[in-house]
């Protein structure tokens, strides 16, 4: 059980994430975030989502959106999520999401949301010109996690702050109601290793989707051909390849390689460097590259074949979108009736 409040919370244990249908998945999403959720259908309860809401935070193709929420749908599978454990279901499907996010933004303070880092990055110098979903986010955020009493989230860093705002929400929404312990404050799960991989040409920044560059991501559907000639490309430095952790300090491009082959391998870093320590570069990142290759094959071969059945995601989806309602819907209920709401 998770302590809450007074730490009483006698809730379930229950996990919930979500990914964004934009653009294609990559490396650092399945290490960091679908491998794991494998993990984690076999040790609780689990409730993943396809946040298609916060995707419409910025401008999306209506042409395109389902076929994207489709995508992320067929990684999940291809990474081992398993619709019999785990509930995995398009976001906009359970109108609970969105409900609660208005009684949240009634209970959240504009001051919080301005030391929301993630908007002031994301919207830059055009902050005035960004959409008020985009500012409200971590408020929806909240939204998603608390309609399930969530009592745990993995979480990145640049996540944490979001979480930290949940935490507020739940807790003043369990105060200024007078219900306490009614929401859990939700608790961080540590990723562990991989759960930050950067990228391929800038050691220092997180692969992302987003980079203009695509040399700078193994995508999860790239052929064997493409992900070897990415990782045989991959930025390095002059020197060979480390021996020690004192030997990869203050080399990042590096530290970033050898941090995924370990990830890939499920062979320690320290095991690594001793077999590849004080070699040339070329070795190394062919030796990575049949790594990736082979761990990837099978993923991006199921991903392939989830995506030419196209009806067999969405009736998984909306199988997992009544199951997710089932569970959010009550919570709601009892929110409306707290708040004092006429025939609730």
């Amino acid at each position: 059980m998770t302590d809450s409040n007074s730490g009483s919370y006698t809730g379930p244990d229950r996990v919930f994430s979500g990914v964004q249908p934009s653009g294609s998945l990559h490396l650092g999403n399945y290490l960091g975030a679908l491998k794991k959720f494998a993990r984690l259908q076999n040790e609780k309860d689990c409730v993943f989502c396809i946040v298609d809401l916060h995707a419409i935070t910025v401008p999306q193709d209506p042409a395109k959106l389902a076929d994207q929420t489709r995508e992320i749908a067929a990684a999940y599978f291809a990474a081992g999520v398993d619709p019999s454990k785990a509930i995995v279901y398009a976001q906009s499907s359970v109108r609970a999401h969105t409900e609660l996010a208005w009684y949240f933004n009634c209970v959240a303070r504009t001051g919080w949301l301005n030391r929301m880092t993630q908007f002031k990055d994301k919207a830059g110098k055009n902050a005035e010109r960004a959409s008020v979903g985009l500012y409200t986010y971590p408020v929806l955020q909240a939204a998603d996690i608390l309609a399930f009493k969530a009592t745990h989230v993995p979480v990145g860093e640049d996540q944490k702050q979001h979480l930290e705002l949940s935490r507020d929400i739940a807790g003043k929404f369990n105060h200024d109601f007078n219900a306490p312990n009614f929401f859990p404050l939700p608790e961080p799960l540590i990723k562990g290793p991989g759960a930050k991989v950067m990228s391929l040409r800038d050691g220092t920044k997180k692969m992302s989707k987003s980079d203009p560059s695509d040399a700078s991501r193994i995508n999860l559907t790239d052929t064997p051909d493409q992900i070897a000639k990415k990782v045989r490309k991959a930025k390095t430095d002059t020197g060979a390849v480390p021996a020690t952790a004192s030997e990869m300090e203050g080399r990042p491009d590096i530290a970033n390689l050898i941090g995924i082959y370990s990830a890939l391998s499920e062979r320690s870093e320290a095991d690594i460097m001793n077999e590849h320590g004080g070699g040339q570069f070329g070795p190394f990142k062919n030796a990575l590259a049949d790594v990736a290759v082979e761990t990837l094959r099978p993923v991006t071969e199921s991903m392939n074949r989830y995506l030419a059945a196209p009806d067999e995601i969405d009736a998984i989806l909306n199988k997992a979108g009544d199951a997710a309602a089932e569970i959010a819907d009550p919570i709601v209920a009892d929110v409306r009736r707290i708040i004092g709401f006429r025939g609730a």
